[in-house]
């Protein structure tokens, strides 16, 4: 069984107007590396697929029809406050 599939945290119409239009003018090549793990920005999702890092450019390669669920991903556990 693969990976989940990525879900947003937040809804769409929440997403910053601001940061959508600098993604959307870069490659998707450049948008696909900046996500990859090990960058300090990477793609960070909980297990269930719930993306923690990496709102605005999954939303932007989604409109390109890049199939982002199959992104390598950090997975990070909910962290319960003590």
């Amino acid at each position: 069984m693969g990976q989940p599939p990525l879900r947003p945290l937040h809804r769409d119409e929440s997403l910053n107007k601001v940061k959508l239009a600098q993604f959307e003018r870069l490659q998707s090549e450049e948008l696909l590396r900046s996500l990859e793990p090990g960058q300090s920005n990477c793609l960070r999702v909980r297990p269930d697929g719930t993306m923690l890092e990496g709102h605005h450019r999954i939303h932007v390669l989604r409109g390109r029809g890049v199939d982002v669920d199959a992104l390598p991903r950090n997975i990070e556990e909910k962290r319960l406050e003590e």
